[in-house]
């Protein structure tokens, strides 16, 4: 009888637990089903989520895209805003003070040069100098002569012409010694110059470096490049038939050709009245405004003239996905918390009454929240589509401009995991 008992009581045990467990893991599937059951707009990510698929964030903008004109052409810097830093007499380069990319000043020194010939010359304005002085004494005492009739009248002309031809020989040697960079007036023996400097003539940055130390350069032969960008323009070309379109004023947006991630706006300010040559198009020059970084003489580019002064709401093509013929963007919905896994389980017995407790410790990390909203896409042009929202969303919504694709992917995957 007492075996009896005992296996009932085992029986009725083992009929107890069995009944808790399942009783936990239908509550803990309920809570799952009840979590993973929610809009099928909504879809949420971790940093790390967000960092390997790359997902940037932006905002809504005002482009002109509604009527405009696309155009290809060219960066370019006038010509006066370029210069060649030359010397005016030829010889060996002693030194070079800057590298291609430097910025520089207007009458910077960018090299030495050293010739014997500036010696000569420094040498030769000296002794002129020299001889100036006695050619005005001896013309003094000539004159003095010829007035008290002492002397001959033909040695006073002698001395009158010797005069003269020293004086524009000192001019000419002092205008020389300028050119080269030596100042005339404060020369003396003791400071003549074996080297003379390559100044700047312009300020802007070095595009070209044509000597090395030790070459030798001819007069007038460049030594350095320098560009100033501060007037680069845009010159495009626009086609008979839309020349009637134009006119100054009017806003340009560019990219360039191998950067088109980027974009870049100016203005028309003159347009051409005659054709390019062997082609029916004229060249429209706009000028570059805000920062020109990254921008560079000869560059092509692509560009949307805008013709009509009327902005729309437009996002990058690329923050538009199309899911079942509609186009979507998601916008950052909220943060919340979301438990990412369990740690342990502990089990506690108290007196006659067995059970188990659950003490689990959760690790909470921050996602945040996206929503896919309905949007109707218009106009598409470097790099951005106008869009009209098909639903109301908040005025400083932040919107997905990269990494759109992949989102749409997850909450696809997840609503086909809620359809199991």
């Amino acid at each position: 009888m007492r075996n009896i008992i005992f296996v009932f009581l085992l029986f009725t045990t083992i009929i107890f637990i069995a009944c808790n467990k399942s009783n936990e893991e239908q509550h803990s599937e309920d809570n799952t089903v009840h979590e993973d059951h929610g809009s099928v707009n909504l879809v949420s990510l971790t940093h790390e989520q967000m960092s390997s698929i790359n997902v940037e964030l932006g905002k809504i903008e005002k482009k002109q895209l509604s009527s405009s004109l696309k155009a290809n052409g060219f960066l370019k810097v006038p010509n006066q805003n370029k210069a060649n830093a030359t010397t005016i007499m030829g010889g060996v380069i002693k030194s070079i003070f800057i590298q291609t990319g430097n910025h520089v000043r207007r009458g910077q020194v960018i090299a030495t040069i050293s010739n014997n010939s500036f010696i000569t010359m420094q040498e030769d304005l000296l002794s002129i100098a020299s001889k100036l002085e006695l050619a005005e004494l001896e013309f003094e005492r000539q004159k003095m002569l010829v007035e008290g009739n002492a002397g001959a009248l033909k040695n006073l002309q002698a001395a009158t012409t010797e005069l003269n031809t020293l004086k524009s020989r000192k001019a000419s040697l002092q205008k020389q010694l300028e050119l080269i960079g030596i100042n005339p007036e404060t020369l003396t023996p003791d400071n003549i110059r074996s080297s003379v400097n390559v100044i700047s003539p312009i300020s802007g940055v070095i595009s070209n470096i044509m000597v090395n130390i030790g070459s030798y350069v001819d007069a007038a032969n460049p030594v350095a490049e320098i560009v100033d960008n501060s007037r680069l323009h845009l010159d495009l070309y626009v086609y008979e038939k839309d020349i009637k379109k134009l006119k100054v004023g009017q806003t340009i947006h560019f990219t360039l050709t191998n950067n088109p991630g980027r974009e870049y706006d100016a203005y028309i300010y003159a347009i051409s009245n005659t054709f390019e040559q062997n082609t029916k198009a004229i060249a429209v020059h706009a000028r570059v405004k805000g920062d020109k970084q990254g921008l560079i003489d000869g560059m092509s580019v692509t560009a949307l003239i805008s013709l009509t002064d009327a902005t729309v709401d437009a996002v990058p093509t690329d923050a538009i996905v199309n899911h079942e013929g509609q186009d979507y963007i998601f916008i950052v919905s909220g943060k919340k918390n979301e438990t990412s896994h369990t740690e342990g389980t502990k089990e506690h017995e108290h007196d006659d009454h067995s059970h188990d407790q659950n003490s689990t410790d959760e690790h909470k990390e921050e996602v945040t929240t996206f929503e896919k909203i309905p949007v109707s896409k218009g106009t598409t042009d470097i790099g951005f589509s106008e869009i009209t929202l098909l639903k109301e969303i908040p005025h400083d919504s932040k919107i997905v401009v990269n990494g759109a694709f992949y989102i749409l992917a997850k909450m696809t995957n997840q609503g086909e995991a809620h359809a199991h």
